[in-house]
């Protein structure tokens, strides 16, 4: 099936190739090759955190715990090692996520042979996503893990393990993830591909090992191969960008593989909402003697936003294929661990098994953007295409030994039980079904669903999972006309305004400390003593401009003004509060200057800044209603792009206005309808609740009739 120059990039050999299942095997792992480096060390990755520990119960190998200092050991031990790391110049949206100041914690401060850089070579509205790390040539590792904050786990998934926690020593939730790792000339590929990309990113050619270093292999020496002297495919995605064409190798090998299924499917991934690989499974379950398809993915998505967009595509993508499913062969599953109550393991891993053919593993999710969108990379091997028939017998081993593996930590079987039943039933739908036991830990049939008015919102792929890059120009003339200043609707605008600025402070409650000031008592009180106070308007505002300073949730102290202040005074503050801290951040962005504000938010949001620059007033206010980037990280870029003052006060204001309106207005009501319960005030409360509604279908009308026909 695997041809390279169609469904792959290329097919090398590989001397040993090891499953790394779950964090702690695949991180332990990553640590001991890199340890071991002579030459040169890539690491690949959508994130990096330098705090992380990649052996948090402790490495003992004489080198500093925390990634960062360990990268910085070890290329500062001599020898002339090499290491280059390169993370995505990720989206404004993702800032409060990550690690701040990383160009300075994993470039400025280190060693001279450790480099860091963003990468931003990729269309409007993609990212980098592959994660690949390879140590001199020899090593590498490809998989769904990224070198970051709350990814590591172990394969029991205990909800009271105290190693899992975040740099700041929070505790997170069980993870699961898959990688693997691989010997010989396929990681030499892999370093080209990692080498080839840093070009892309920086335009720094460097230059391809003359030869392997001697001596022993960086591979971890505990480790226990899984197959040797086996073929590796690499497969890619990369999305048409500048003077390079488009990759969907990815795509076709999906598609391809489920063409040739006779007895099962396996599908583990975070997401699942690819239109394309949806309409291959499809297919295949109408057909009578078709195989069965099994996809296990996290019961919801991570987050507000991705509940709200990738929750709706999926749960719209499994209506389908159930309509499709006409001989019953289609199972969802989520895996269930007791202690969690209703929510499910978090599934991040990117795995497919095809019978006892044919494995993939990789960075690419299930979803239209990993299809055609984001850059990608996965490995695959099939057994059809060996070298020899013994060859292709412990491939056939391999593929049933992960697949086994993994249903076997989902039901909490032995895999031995998993085998045992697949060769009872013959099917593996039933074999899964013998094993699954009520009130422990195992695979509990998955339903996505959403509320109907969300569902009624969000539009089809177009620009929520691309399957194609999108150009700036096209992407805000959905929004704005051509006309170098157009007139456009003040009622769109503020119900628009109403929408986003409700949903912000859904989310800003959530996941800000403010979750812990629910008590309205407490709030209130705090209310009394603040309105108050003889200076309270002029601290009112220096509490925004402080705010923008730190870059808290402005949409969260909108919600607070309004409880201190009520909706008259509270709308006043708000406004004035939030046009000086946009113009304060704004001013720290000027001085700071495009290049210095360049390194740390990236050259796309400045090419595109200079896009919304030319549209003049309605450009900035889009910006403002669109969730594209936190206020104080818009704010900063602004002041360092081609944004003139003018234009962006008063964009500011008319974006940001009615939103403060309906948030101030809401939360009175709200507050009001708590402290005095009564038919009066929840009809007061549902006629806000109603408008917000009415502009939001209003909205959901606007973007249809002006997106264009497919």
């Amino acid at each position: 099936m695997l041809e390279a120059g169609r469904n792959c990039w290329r097919i090398e050999p590989a001397e040993r190739l090891a499953f790394l299942i779950d964090g702690q095997a695949y991180f332990s792992a990553v640590r001991s090759a890199v340890a071991q480096a002579r030459r040169s060390i890539f690491i690949l990755g959508w994130d990096i955190d330098s705090r992380m520990r990649l052996v948090p119960e402790g490495a003992n190998d004489g080198l500093p715990e925390p990634l960062g200092d360990f990268l910085d050991a070890v290329v500062a031990r001599g020898n002339g090692i090499q290491a280059h790391v390169l993370s995505w110049d990720f989206a404004m949206l993702f800032a409060l996520e990550r690690e701040w100041l990383t160009t300075y914690k994993l470039d400025w401060r280190t060693h001279r042979h450790l480099r860091f850089r963003l990468d931003d070579r990729h269309p409007f509205g993609a990212s980098h996503h592959q994660k690949v790390v390879v140590v001199d040539d020899r090593v590498a590792f490809v998989g769904g893990f990224d070198l970051t904050r709350c990814r590591w786990d172990t394969s029991e998934h205990a909800c009271g393990e105290p190693l899992r926690i975040d740099p700041d020593g929070k505790p997170y939730g069980p993870f699961h993830d898959v990688g693997v790792i691989v010997e010989g000339p396929v990681a030499a590929a892999l370093g080209e591909l990692a080498r080839e990309r840093w070009c892309r990113a920086t335009g720094q050619r460097l230059k391809p090992p003359q030869a392997a270093p001697q001596g022993p292999s960086p591979w971890p020496p505990r480790l226990q191969a899984d197959l040797e002297d086996v073929r590796v495919a690499v497969a890619r995605t990369e999305p048409r960008f500048d003077s390079f064409d488009g990759v969907d190798e990815i795509r076709l090998m999906h598609q391809d593989a489920i063409a040739s299924a006779r007895s099962h499917i396996y599908i583990e991934n975070q997401y699942f909402s690819s239109a394309a690989v949806g309409a291959a499974i499809a297919q295949r379950l109408a057909e009578p003697e078709g195989p069965d398809v099994v996809v296990v993915t996290p019961q919801r998505e991570s987050g507000w936003l991705e509940e709200s967009t990738m929750g709706v595509l999926r749960s719209r993508l499994h209506r389908r294929l159930a309509a499709a499913d006409v001989h019953r062969r289609f199972r969802a599953y989520c895996p269930q661990i007791p202690e969690l109550g209703k929510q499910c393991l978090n599934v991040h891993s990117k795995v497919m098994t095809v019978d006892d053919e044919l494995f993939s593993v990789g960075s690419a999710n299930i979803s239209n953007r990993s299809m055609g969108f984001d850059t990608e990379c996965n490995l695959v091997v099939e057994a059809a295409g060996q070298a020899d028939a013994a060859a292709a017998a412990r491939v056939r081993a391999a593929v049933a030994l992960l697949r086994n593996r993994l249903l076997a930590e989902h039901l909490d079987v032995a895999p031995d039980r998993v085998a045992a039943a697949l060769r009872q039933f013959g099917r593996l739908n039933a074999a899964i079904e013998s094993l699954r036991q009520e009130g422990r830990r195992t695979l509990a049939p998955s339903r996505p669903e959403v509320a109907p008015e969300l569902e009624a919102l969000l539009p089809e792929q177009a620009f929520i999972d691309p399957e194609a890059p999108l150009q700036p120009d096209r992407f805000v003339a959905q929004f704005v006309p051509k006309e170098a200043k157009p007139r456009v609707s003040r009622r769109t605008l503020a119900i628009a305004a109403a929408v986003f600025g409700l949903g912000t402070l859904a989310a800003a409650w959530r996941v800000t400390p403010l979750q812990g000031l629910l008590d309205l008592d407490v709030l209130m009180r705090a209310a009394e003593q603040v309105r108050e106070h003889r200076l309270a308007p002029l601290l009112t505002l220096l509490a925004y401009v402080l705010a923008g300073l730190v870059a808290m949730p402005v949409t969260a102290l909108i919600a607070v003004t309004g409880i201190v202040f009520g909706p008259t005074e509270g709308l006043v503050y708000a406004v004035m509060g939030s046009l000086l801290s946009a113009a304060v951040t704004y001013g720290i962005g000027r001085a700071l200057g495009r290049e210095l504000v360049r390194r740390f938010a990236g050259r796309r949001i400045n090419r595109l800044s200079r896009v919304l620059a030319h549209r003049g007033v309605v450009a900035m206010t889009v910006v403002r209603l669109l969730p594209v980037a936190p206020f104080t990280l818009v704010n900063v870029v602004a002041g360092a792009s081609h944004i003139g003052l003018r234009d962006y006060l008063l964009g500011t204001f008319l974006g940001m206005a009615p939103g403060i309106c309906m948030t101030v207005l809401f939360i009175d009501r709200v507050t009001e309808a708590v402290r005095d319960p009564g038919l009066g005030s929840f009809a007061l409360l549902a006629v806000v609740v109603a408008l917000v509604v009415a502009g939001a279908i209003l909205i959901h009308q606007q973007v249809s009739a002006r997106e264009p026909a497919r």
